[in-house]
């Protein structure tokens, strides 16, 4: 269970992406304990490991390629994005342990909103029927996690269709506010997912 929660609000990604590597690095030598790091970024994709956008923008929206498992997402506002720099060494060094535990943190968030999240077999993030309404993608060194996962709340959906996100048609992603049909902000969200994090 992380130790503090830092919400930081709008963070551009190249500085989210900075603060990060410094905590990292902070958690490895210990000088400071495990964090979650709750932001919102401004338009963005991001693309892991495996690719799947071979561009430095599209439309205009910047591209960030990262070393975070998995392919193309999208990040913007309306979006919850939580980035856990948790040292595993305490948990069995379990990377697939931690993934499915994040998971479980989101899906447990979408729960007093009456929303049924689940995890699927063979396919990362939580998924709402078959449609998935949170990515999740980690990167691990010296067993300290960072990137995350992300969860839409009131995202714009149609930026997904300028991609493939994680290798899906762009139409497979859904967000909280049109499962529910009515406005939703993050900051309704936030207060239920800072009281899930005793699940991670």
């Amino acid at each position: 269970m992380p130790a503090e929660i830092l919400d930081l609000g709008r963070v551009d990604y190249r500085e989210a992406w900075d603060l990060m590597q410094r905590m990292r690095l902070e958690r490895k030598e210990g000088r400071r304990g495990d964090t979650l790091l709750l932001v919102e970024h401004p338009p963005v994709f991001t693309v892991g490991v495996q690719g799947g956008l071979d561009a430095e923008e599209v439309d205009g929206v910047p591209v960030f390629h990262i070393e975070r498992g998995g392919l193309a997402t999208y990040h913007g506002p309306g979006q919850i994005v939580g980035y856990p720099i948790v040292d595993l060494t305490p948990r069995g060094r379990d990377v697939r342990a931690f993934v499915h535990a994040l998971e479980e943190m989101v899906a447990r968030t979408l729960e007093p909103f009456g929303i049924q999240g689940r995890r699927v077999e063979g396919k990362r993030g939580v998924w709402v029927g078959d449609k998935k309404i949170a990515s999740v993608g980690i990167a691990v060194r010296d067993w300290v996690t960072y990137h995350g996962f992300a969860l839409n709340v009131a995202t714009d959906l149609s930026y997904f269709e300028k991609i493939h996100p994680c290798g899906f048609e762009g139409k497979i992603m859904t967000s909280m506010q049109q499962v529910l049909n009515r406005t939703i902000t993050p900051e309704e969200v936030k207060p239920v997912l800072k009281g899930t994090i005793g699940h991670l």
